[in-house]
């Protein structure tokens, strides 16, 4: 049996070092996930002592208008991952326009309706009816329609063409539908310097007074109208929907509102949605519970209600009937109930006036009496008797 001497021991023990090196370099320390970003864990848990590495992401291959971008980032070990992009994220080059425009409209003022659709509009006619009388110098009308639906019957009318480009899918217990709102007042805004107030719709929405009517109620006005409600049943949940504290420190408890989503919104508050970005961080993450998910619900009376509510009336003007709601939904009006009883009731009545304490000392709030100018929600066979009584009724103030 050969032993190796000294000297070709220590001859192996040089060829091999260098190896060593080698391997220990190259060895990965990292774990890949998925889309091609690297994490390197923030710390690495021992007894009496967290080590505080920085966080460091590197994407590759992201693209924006078509370039390719390859960036590494590094954050402070306590700094939370940021939340995937989605598709919601691609209206930026919308919005930061939009929340630029003049803050002054020209003259004449004129009222931009839109109508936030998954189906064609059941009462077309009847719009159609409704804004025939009226100079087109004092309106304009948008629609945001989902594009992976077909249209039967097509946009017709006063609603040819008027469906906004970059509409997207929508869907419930989701930010997709603050998304489609927010889409609605960029493409107004930029769309025509003159648009004052801005009117969103859905496709059950009619009109319980004429035009004329409506133009007069809006243009007096120097605030929105908007529904914002405090201290709701449900509102711990619908708060922490997306987790515990998943709102903090952006949205405190205190802070978070509910209301309706069919808003009346001015013209600076019009840009204040299409600038923000803060509250939308929030607001735009996924709900882990849908029961307590409705977020077109809470993301606008929260926004204005933090940043500017003496410039709103805290009600909205579209009338809605909670009695016999279900799965989230309100009553419907069948065709059987439409007649000229329900229209004179529906506008008799008075909307909710939310109070938490900023309107207090604003007397004019509790002497307010507004009327409901729209109200939802009726069954698309209910167009016949509407349009019956339409002229006699409903557009004779």
């Amino acid at each position: 049996m050969l032993c190796p001497n000294p000297f070709s021991l220590f001859c192996a023990l040089l060829l091999c070092l260098p190896l060593a090196i080698i391997f220990t370099i190259i060895t990965p320390t990292t774990t890949t996930t998925n889309g091609g970003a690297a994490y390197v864990p923030s710390s690495t848990t021992r007894k009496n002592k967290a080590a505080v590495n920085p966080v460091v992401l590197t994407t590759l291959g992201n693209q924006t208008n078509g370039i390719n971008i390859t960036s590494t980032t590094t954050l402070p070990a306590s700094t939370p991952l940021p939340p995937p992009l989605t598709a919601e994220d691609d209206d930026e080059p919308l919005l930061r326009p939009a929340a630029r425009v003049n803050p002054d409209p020209k003259s004449p003022r004129k009222l931009a309706f839109m109508f936030l659709t998954t189906t064609p509009l059941p009462f077309a006619p009847l719009w159609e009816l409704y804004f025939n009388q009226t100079p087109k110098n004092r309106y304009n009308i948008y629609v945001h329609a989902d594009p992976r639906l077909k249209y039967d019957p097509p946009f017709l009318g006063v609603f040819k063409n008027r469906v906004i480009p970059g509409s997207k899918p929508t869907r419930r217990y989701s930010p997709t539908l603050i998304s489609a709102a927010r889409r609605l007042l960029s493409h107004a805004l930029l769309h025509d310097s003159s648009n004052y107030m801005f009117t969103l719709l859905s496709p059950s929405c009619i009109p319980l007074h004429s035009f004329n009517y409506t133009y007069d109620t809006f243009i007096r006005s120097n605030k929105s109208f908007i529904e914002i409600l405090k201290n709701e049943k449900g509102a711990r949940d619908r708060w922490a929907a997306r987790g515990q504290h998943a709102m903090l420190p952006e949205v405190p408890f205190e802070d978070f509102r509910i209301g309706s989503q069919f808003f009346v919104l001015t013209r600076k508050h019009a840009r204040m949605v299409a600038s923000d970005t803060r509250l939308w961080s929030k607001f735009k993450l996924p709900c882990l519970k849908k029961s307590s998910c409705y977020p077109e619900e809470h993301y606008f009376p929260t926004l204005l209600s933090m940043e500017d509510p003496r410039g709103c009336v805290p009600a909205t003007l579209t009338h809605v009937d909670w009695r016999g709601s279900h799965d989230g939904h309100p009553r419907t009006y069948s065709a059987s109930e439409v007649g000229p009883e329900l229209i004179l009731a529906l506008r008799r009545d008075k909307p909710r006036y939310g109070n938490d304490g900023i309107h207090d000392s604003d007397s004019s709030l509790i002497k307010r009496s507004d009327p409901f100018l729209f109200a939802r929600k009726f069954s698309p066979d209910s167009i016949e008797p509407l349009m019956r009584i339409a002229s006699e009724v409903m557009f004779k103030d």
